[in-house]
Parts: structure tokens; sequence; C-alpha cells
């Protein structure tokens, strides 16, 4: 796929201003934000933030108007404030809002997730959200991010273990967000890996079709739900579209292939409802 051009870039940003109220000025070499500090995005910057996708579609804006707020808000903060704010984030490799390889700080062994910044209270329509953080905003704020992301490691151990008692306790091994860590962020931390691996005897399973909820036990799920949850779930806040296996060290996508929706039609019927001699009904 070619390149988007300049133009092209420059009718995507001035998208952006438009739909969501962002004061830029574009040139010829990239996009001024204005504001205290003005905030110079090269158009180089923007085609990472693109990721491939035309500027001018859906998806290619969504994904230039979240990278150039978070430039923006992330701007507005003193530093000492902005790197308190940082938080990890968890997304499938091929997340349609995954921000590209200068984001990833971790890819976790497997290759089905990565880690990178986000950032909690910057967005001022919603302080709850965790927005993602391009590496070139802590440049910008002179923040070192090999110091930063130690803690906020840290962070997703304490809460991966928090969240990994909870999930030992909830009789479907339901996994839910914990603090700022949605189900797939959680999913990096090695102390809930190692907790649902040693439950299962070594080798942990999980469904994590949407952002924000999984469950870790598999026999009481209809092998079906997860591939019909994913699709139903919109594409930003979608999970994993496969079941996944892991280890404490590992993390990965089952095997593509076979058809689970068939696994239920081959089930005997019950001659009593009310008496469930098979699995699923």
């Amino acid at each position: 796929m070619q390149a988007p051009t300049a133009p092209e870039l420059r009718r995507g940003v001035l998208a952006v201003s438009v739909l969501h109220d962002v004061d830029l000025e574009p040139n010829s070499r990239g996009v001024t934000l204005l504001g205290s500090p003005d905030v110079w995005v090269s158009w180089g910057e923007c085609r990472r933030a693109l990721a491939g996708h035309e500027p001018e579609s859906a998806t290619g804006r969504r994904r230039l108007t979240d990278w150039l707020l978070a430039r923006r808000w992330c701007a507005d903060l003193p530093a000492e404030v902005l790197e308190l704010a940082l938080r990890p984030v968890g997304l499938p490799v091929d997340h349609v809002l995954h921000p590209g390889l200068d984001w990833v700080r971790e890819r976790v062994l497997g290759d089905a997730l990565d880690l990178g910044f986000g950032a909690v209270g910057i967005d001022p329509a919603d302080p709850d959200r965790v927005l993602l953080v391009p590496l070139t905003a802590l440049d910008h704020a002179g923040i070192d991010p090999e110091v930063a992301w130690t803690g906020a490691r840290l962070l997703l151990e304490e809460l991966g273990a928090l969240a990994a008692e909870r999930v030992a306790r909830d009789p479907k091994g339901q996994l839910r967000p914990y603090g700022d860590c949605d189900a797939l962020t959680l999913l990096g931390a090695r102390s809930l890996r190692t907790s649902v691996a040693a439950c299962a005897g070594g080798m942990g399973a999980a469904v994590v079709p949407m952002r924000r909820r999984g469950w870790t036990r598999l026999a009481l799920i209809d092998p079906a739900f997860g591939p019909a949850a994913a699709a139903a779930t919109a594409a930003d806040e979608r999970g994993f579209t496969r079941p996944l296996l892991m280890t404490a060290d590992e993390l990965t996508l089952a095997a593509e292939g076979g058809r689970p929706e068939l696994i239920v039609l081959r089930d005997p019927a019950a001659d009593v409802p009310w008496v469930k001699d098979v699995l699923y009904r």
C-alpha cells in the first residue's frame, strides 16, 4: 500500500480539527498543535500514527485523532504530573488501536500481546479513560521511558496479583478490569499468568473476546462463545478472536481451525428438558 501523501495527511488533520475542535496549523512539513506550548508533529509521525490506514477513512481518522489529542493533552500537563498519570496498556498485536512498534515497550512471549504506555486523567471529557500515549509525547515532556516503564511494570504486576485472587474466587474464573488496567492489560502481568497456569496444572487457557472481560475456566464456556462475542464487539473494544493458552512466561493464541459451533449441535437432545445430561443446552 502506498504511503499517504502530504495533501492527504493535511485533509486528515483538518478533519480532526473540525470534528474535535483541535486548534492546529498544517504546513509543508507537518502540523503545529496550537497551545501553550505549541506541539510540532511531522508528517512522518502522522504516517506512523495511521499505521497503513488511509487518513480519510473512518479507522485512519480515529487513529489520527487519538494520536494528535494525546500529543496535545500530554503537552498541557507538567512533566511530573504526566509521569504520575502513566499506566501500562496491553493490546493484541493486530488490534485496530495499536499505535505501532514505536509504542511497544514489551512484547509478551508468544507474539499475541504488546504492552506500552497509556495515561489516565488527561482526557478532559473522560478522566477515567486510559489514553494511549505515543513515545514522542514522553520525549517532548523530557520523561525517560525506561525509568517510567519500570514503574508502570511494577504497577501491572501488583494489579495482576490482586486480579488473580479475584479470578481464583470467581466460579467462572472471570477476568475483569482492576485499577486502571483492563482485562487485556492484566494478561501482561506474569503474576496473573502464573496463577491461572498453576490452577490448570501448568498451562492455563482463557477466552478474552473484549477488552474489559475474559473467562479462564473454559469447561464452563460454550466453545463458540469466544469467536461470536469478539465478532459482536466493536473493533476498538475487541479483544482476542481465538482462545489463549498461557504459562507463567508465555501467552499465545490457540491454533486456527475447527468449527466450535458444531460441538453443541452434535450433543444429543435431553429427553427431559430440566435434566441436562450434556454440558451445554
